[in-house]
């Protein structure tokens, strides 16, 4: 059976998050904007780039190349076009983080933005390893209703499926998992939302 994150629409996800009663899009942004900017490196690697918020914020005098990975192949061809003038350093890689992690490529930096909770602690211990990188900077969604983690809104059935592969976050437990692969936490920090949820950003620097 196909991974969900392979037949949830785009336009679905993305207006879904960008509702003013989520908008989850909107603070992302804001929140990768800081991502690329705060570490020395030249190279950056975007888990789960669905259709590349936060790309605008890429300074072409940093960074060499830019890797947006992600399991949905509509979802990259949007990246390459909405981030056209990009091409000479943007590679869309189709990998499955879970069955191919073996195929990422190094970088100096890895985004992990609301993914985490699709593929589970080992999985993504595994992906990061391969990657290789100086830094990792994750957000996660903390949740103060357990029953619904996804926000009622008018498209809340395109997710329907991501029950089956939905892991609940903790920011412990993923300092732990860092820890066991040699990172080191340098950074927490919290970005409250409208529906009671936030957004944790935790950053991880390799020791």
């Amino acid at each position: 059976m196909a991974n969900p994150w392979e037949e949830i629409k785009l336009d679905d996800y993305e207006n879904h998050m960008s509702l003013d009663s989520v908008k989850q899009l909107q603070t992302m942004n804001m929140i990768m904007k800081s991502q690329f900017n705060d570490y020395p490196v030249d190279s950056v690697m975007v888990f789960g780039i669905a259709g590349g918020n936060g790309l605008e914020h890429v300074d072409r005098n940093k960074y060499r190349t830019v890797y947006g990975v992600d399991i949905n192949e509509e979802y990259l061809h949007v990246v390459e076009q909405r981030y056209a003038d990009l091409s000479d350093m943007l590679k869309c890689m189709k990998i499955d983080l879970i069955n191919e992690s073996d195929k990422l490529p190094h970088a100096g930096l890895v985004i992990a933005n609301l993914l985490i909770e699709y593929i589970g602690y080992d999985v993504f211990k595994n992906a990061v390893v391969n990657a290789d990188p100086e830094y990792v900077s994750c957000v996660i969604q903390i949740n103060t209703d357990t029953k619904q983690w996804v926000s009622d809104s008018p498209y809340l059935h395109s997710f329907d499926r991501l029950d089956e592969v939905h892991h609940q976050m903790e920011e412990s437990e993923l300092d732990t998992a860092m820890t066991d692969i040699g990172y080191k936490k340098i950074l927490s920090h919290n970005e409250p939302l409208p529906n009671g949820k936030a957004l944790l950003r935790l950053d991880y620097k390799k020791e």
